[in-house]
Order: structure tokens, then sequence, then C-alpha cells
């Protein structure tokens, strides 16, 4: 049975100008469709939020805010247990945020700031040091890198039986050369719709799929050369290159925060 949490509506009001809520959210988490007034990005830390809005399915890991702005309705899920918190920002502050819904880089010192925040329960910044920290916060987050989905979806025919395969076994060792004799087209196809659908080419998706699911497996305390042989790497050097590459730490590290 699914755990519903009913959020802040648009109704209640913003009660400052840019105003924090934190939640410990259990697995199988539902957050209802509704929308907001202001601006608000999701953060989390520990597993990875399930967000739709405008007919997307956003994958959030912990390395990545969902940027929602204004009057967008959406609704989000959690799988597993998470440490989540909103920042929300009234329009006027919002201006230097993307028009659209989109996954924003978190930089470790934009994580640092957000963890002493929650750790304080601090909701409204009044004193004038975390006023200070709301600044830094706000500047961090506006200079990192905008994705519009972390695992893009698409309704093309010729990659859905692709991206439900990945998905389903993001570890799977299928070449994109037999990906290509099983779709029936050549292998130059196959990249160009990759590219143009998706925005990205077969091996960065399936990088992700393999980054999605080693935090899954970390969580289950694998051990880090586990991890590896299990998402087909023969040793752990090129899966923790992997895993800097979309974290920004080695899965030590990841491992020390949860």
């Amino acid at each position: 049975m699914r755990t519903v949490y009913h959020p802040l509506t648009a109704e209640q009001g913003p009660v400052a100008d840019i105003f924090f809520n934190y939640e410990a959210f259990l697995p199988n988490t539902v957050t209802p469709k509704h929308q907001h007034s202001w601006g608000q990005l999701q953060l989390i830390s520990g597993g990875i939020m399930e967000l739709h809005a405008a007919g997307q399915r956003f994958l959030s890991p912990s390395q990545y805010a969902i940027w929602v702005p204004a009057g967008i309705e959406h609704e989000s899920y959690t799988r597993r247990s998470i440490h989540y918190c909103s920042m929300n920002i009234v329009a006027e502050r919002a201006a230097a945020f993307p028009l659209e819904t989109c996954l924003l880089a978190v930089t470790p010192i934009a994580q640092s700031i957000v963890n002493d925040l929650r750790e304080r329960q601090v909701r409204v910044a009044n004193s004038a040091a975390d006023k200070r920290l709301v600044e830094v916060l706000l500047d961090q987050l506006t200079i990192g890198q905008a994705l519009p989905q972390f695992l893009p979806t698409v309704s093309d025919k010729l990659l859905q039986p692709l991206l439900l395969a990945l998905e389903a076994d993001p570890a799977s060792p299928k070449t994109f050369k037999s990906w290509a004799s099983e779709l029936h087209t050549t292998e130059r196809t196959l990249a160009r719709r990759c590219q143009e659908a998706l925005g990205m080419s077969f091996t960065e998706l399936r990088q992700r799929h393999k980054f999605i699911y080693s935090l899954q497996l970390l969580r289950q305390g694998l051990a880090i050369k586990e991890v590896a042989l299990t998402l087909g790497y023969n040793q752990t050097s090129p899966y923790i290159v992997m895993f800097k590459k979309y974290a920004q730490c080695s899965p030590e590290q990841y491992r020390r925060r949860l």
C-alpha cells in the first residue's frame, strides 16, 4: 500500500520569497498531482525520485535537483526511502531558472548547504548568516548544468524495444550491433535515431541506466567490486570513472553519505 504525501498547496500561499520544506519519505511514497504559484526545486538524498510533469517523466538521483516552474502541474513517486527537501521560490526570485521543467546539477557546495539547512530545519532564512547561505545556494543552483531528462523517454517505435529492455535490464551485455540487427535496421540509422530522438548516443544512454542501477546496488550493501561485475565491467576502475562522471564523487564517497 502506498503512502501518500499531501504537499503544500498553492491556496496556502508562500510564507516567504524563498522557503524550504523537509520530509523523510517512506518507500512507495506518492505525491498527488498539484501545482504552485511559485517555482520549486526538489532535492533528495539517498535514492531516486520519479516526477511526472507536462507529459514527461524525470528520474532524479541525488546529484540532480528537479526544477518545476510556477503553474506546472506535477506528481512524484519514490520507490525507496529518501530525505526530501523542496526549495520554494516566488516568481520574482526565480528569473534565473529555466522556463521548463528540467534537472539541474547539484554542486558539492549546494549539497552541503542543503544538508546544513535540513539538519537545522531552517524553513525560512531569518538570520543574516542564513540569508547569505541561501543566496550562495541560489547562485550554485543557477550555474548547474540543466538537463531535459536524465533518462529520456520517447514514443519512437524503433527505439521503444531498446528503451524498455535497458530499463528492465540495465546490465544487459547486448551490443549495439545486435540491437540494430534485432530492430532490422543499420547501426548508422539506429545511431542517428538515438541522437535525434534522445539527444545522446546509445553508449551514453546505457551508461546512465547503469549508473541509476548501481545506486540501487550500493544501497543494498554490495561491495564496489560486486557492483562493477554486476554491471558488466571486468574491473572496478571503469565503473568508478563512470560513476564520478554523473555523481561528482566516487562510489565509496556516495556509500559514506548514505
